[in-house]
């Protein structure tokens, strides 16, 4: 208190002369409807400058919460997408209608990505997603863009996934220009790009084509973009293209993923099982 009485005491002359400046500063825009104006419209600015600024700060420490509302309800899309795909393919033959119970099959989870590898050969990424949450090894992974990979190993509150970025890895693939059906296959070097091996070089293929999931896989459904062919080139001793695929995921920038879940994949593995078995 005492040294808030000397400040006062030693700063008197100028705090008496700012007092002085404001009340001159009040008494000309009471008086004058010019500067009443301009001290108005002046003042409404920087007040409305100011609440812009804070409603940005605002919405700055909500982004966590705004991206996690906005990959679950990517999640709900994708998996109506989904349904409403396979209840009406569409290159079905005329009278094919596929089962509700199938049509339905594959439902999603939410994840955050909390780790991921890019250089290496074998790459992987962890989830913050577990077996408390409902994922199994083997459950296919994607973002909003397109395929990420598979889960590979699972613990209480967390996934390890392989991604498709791993030398390891491969996901059947369909051109859709083309209809042709390959796999992708990562060969360990851009981290951008993968191959798309087993095509055949009879069959007209386009560049910039999108490549997407199969309907010869369990793991993903199928239209589930993979990437855009890049380049095209063939071997006149081989039967295959060499296609190289730009991939759709930006793995570098992944923030959440969906972990998708085929509700019939243990009834379809049973019966491979069996089919194997009889052989």
């Amino acid at each position: 208190m005492l040294q808030l009485v000397d400040f006062v005491v030693r700063n008197r002359f100028f705090l008496v002369f700012v007092l002085l400046e404001v009340l001159s500063v009040w008494l000309i825009v009471r008086s004058n409807t010019y500067w009443g104006a301009t001290y108005f419209n002046t003042s409404n600015y920087y007040v409305a400058k100011t609440l812009a600024f804070s409603n940005s700060a605002r919405e700055y420490t909500k982004l966590d919460e705004i991206n996690s509302d906005l990959a679950n309800e990517n999640a709900r899309l994708h998996a109506l997408v989904t349904a409403l795909n396979q209840k009406k393919p569409v290159d079905a033959p005329a009278g094919y209608i596929p089962d509700s119970v199938f049509a339905s099959r594959f439902t999603y989870t939410v994840a955050k990505v909390v780790d991921n590898e890019t250089n290496k050969t074998n790459n992987v990424l962890t989830i913050d997603k577990g077996t408390a949450h409902g994922i199994k090894p083997g459950m296919g992974v994607i973002s909003a863009t397109g395929v990420v990979g598979k889960v590979r190993f699972c613990s209480e509150n967390y996934s390890v996934i392989t991604s498709i970025l791993h030398s390891q890895f491969m996901v059947s693939s369909k051109l859709v220009r083309s209809k042709e059906i390959g796999y992708a296959k990562w060969q360990g070097k851009d981290p951008n790009l993968v191959d798309m091996i087993d095509v055949s070089k009879y069959t007209k293929i386009f560049k910039g084509d999108s490549a997407v999931t199969s309907d010869q896989n369990s793991v993903f459904p199928p239209g589930i973009m993979v990437g855009r062919v890049e380049t095209v080139t063939v071997n006149p001793n081989q039967t295959f293209y060499n296609i190289v695929l730009r991939l759709a995921t930006d793995f570098r920038n992944l923030s959440y993923v969906y972990v998708v879940q085929n509700q019939q994949l243990g009834e379809q593995e049973n019966l491979k099982l069996r089919t194997v078995e009889t052989r």
